[in-house]
């Protein structure tokens, strides 16, 4: 008689090696899962945040309410989908400045849950137009076009005192010269 001498894989062995290979396909679905929930969370978060900026914008844009309220609340649908917002509007140690805080919500008014976003700027008569309050700090900085420069006459500044700006300084303009060594 013949002796079998092929070789092959036992029952057991066949079992274990699935059983290592469902637990690493279990694992990778876990972490493809949370790399996707986490993806989702982010989008939903950066939408809130531009929810919350644009709000901001349209009050800056209709600041001609004086505050007549404390809180606003409102539902706006952005990027298909329900979304709510309020702005609570807190007073400042400047009376003619308000702080505004926009708090963004996902879903509709009746929805509760914490804010995806939160946003603050601050609004009035207290808040100097942009660009304006720069030119002191910057050396050698002209000032914007209406403002006059530090030390003029009815600005309170004057070339000795220590708000004063230093004195600007010039560099001379460079003309480039052509480049003949191609």
């Amino acid at each position: 008689m013949r002796a079998n001498n092929a070789r092959g894989f036992t029952l057991v062995e066949v079992m274990v090696a699935l059983m290592i290979v469902a637990m690493g396909l279990a694992a990778l679905m876990i972490a493809v899962s949370g790399a996707a929930r986490t993806s989702a969370y982010l989008r939903d978060k950066t939408l809130a945040q531009w929810i919350a900026m644009n709000r901001l914008t349209e009050v800056r844009l209709n600041s001609n309410n004086k505050f007549a309220q404390n809180t606003d609340t409102a539902e706006v649908d952005f990027a298909g989908r329900k979304w709510h917002y309020d702005t609570k509007y807190f007073g400042t140690s400047i009376v003619t400045m308000k702080r505004v805080v926009v708090r963004v919500y996902a879903g509709d008014a009746k929805t509760k849950g914490n804010p995806l976003a939160e946003s603050t700027s601050f609004l009035g008569s207290g808040v100097a137009t942009f660009g304006s309050s720069n030119a002191q700090w910057v050396s050698g900085a002209t000032p914007p076009t209406g403002v006059p420069p530090a030390g003029a006459a009815g600005t309170g500044n004057t070339a000795g005192s220590p708000l004063a700006s230093p004195p600007a300084t010039t560099t001379p303009a460079v003309t480039p010269t052509p480049n003949t060594s191609q």
